[in-house]
């Protein structure tokens, strides 16, 4: 009774972690760029318990034991990175990506700051003392830009207007067109890992500190001539890639999952009850 009751305690806290997630999931469905989670379950234990010699019998086939089990936990989550739908915004600051990739940005000012990573697109042009203008994410986190190989900030100068080609390429151009600055090209990252994926704050993704992060991600550069290449889109939102029907199903295939662990720690509580009183 006791294992039962170790055994359902332990599948009810993961089923409650999978609801959380699943929660998490309902609740950003109309987020720009959101990637579905999951939960990844693993045996707490399993034994072997064996059974008496004297259950060995001609004929029988069944073995002599039987296998015991501790209930499950989550030992981690994964990101599902499958398309989400684009749509068109017409805005020159908002961005999709198209494939397996992901946007840079710094969690700091300086661009050797922390790396981190987000699928949401959905930039502005912050003025500087200057009078030009850097790219950031709707959090305030800097875009980056590569340029032969060095990391940089994307900063627009006052009275240009940001191009972004389908290929990442950045170019400023001024009211009459007479002009046009080279920017670089935005710094796409392709996913290798997704499950050493960490989802941080405002919808973006970072790497454990024990974890080499070249392992989980690498550059890549956008191709959007190759079939099935990466391409990023301007003037275009990705939508979420969450769908609200297999959540759905999900949840209550969970929630029932969760009763009957409820039901069976109920059930080895009144056996032991029933036990004290017969003992007593």
């Amino acid at each position: 009774m006791n294992n039962s009751m170790i055994s359902a305690a332990a599948s009810m806290g993961a089923m409650q972690q999978k609801l959380d997630i699943l929660a998490d999931n309902i609740a950003n469905i109309n987020t720009d760029g959101y990637k579905r989670k999951s939960a990844v379950f693993h045996d707490i234990l399993t034994s072997i318990q064996p059974q008496e010699e004297s259950f060995r019998q001609d004929g029988r086939r069944s073995p002599l034991g039987y296998t015991l089990g501790w209930g499950a936990r989550v030992v981690g989550q994964t990101l599902d990175m499958t398309q989400g739908p684009l749509k068109q915004t017409g805005l020159e600051t908002d961005v999709a990506i198209e494939g397996n990739a992901l946007f840079e940005v710094r969690a700091g000012t300086a661009i050797d700051s922390e790396r981190a990573f987000t699928r949401q697109g959905s930039f502005q042009l912050m003025p500087l003392q200057d009078g030009s203008r850097i790219l950031l994410t709707d959090s305030g986190y800097p875009v980056v830009a590569t340029d032969n190989g060095t990391d940089s900030f994307v900063t627009v100068p006052n009275g240009y207007k940001l191009n972004i080609a389908a290929d990442g390429a950045l170019t400023a151009t001024n009211a009459d067109n007479t002009d046009t600055l080279e920017l670089g090209s935005l710094k796409l990252v392709e996913v290798m890992n997704p499950e050493l994926l960490q989802a941080v704050a405002d919808n973006m993704y970072g790497v454990p500190a024990n974890i080499n992060v070249n392992d989980v991600v690498q550059a890549v550069q956008a191709n959007p001539e190759q079939a099935g290449g990466i391409a990023v889109r301007q003037g275009s939102l990705e939508s979420s890639n969450v769908s609200l029907a297999d959540e759905m199903a999900d949840l209550v295939t969970v929630q029932r999952a969760y009763q009957l662990n409820a039901r069976a720690l109920s059930s080895a509580d009144q056996m032991m009850q029933m036990a004290t009183e017969l003992r007593g």
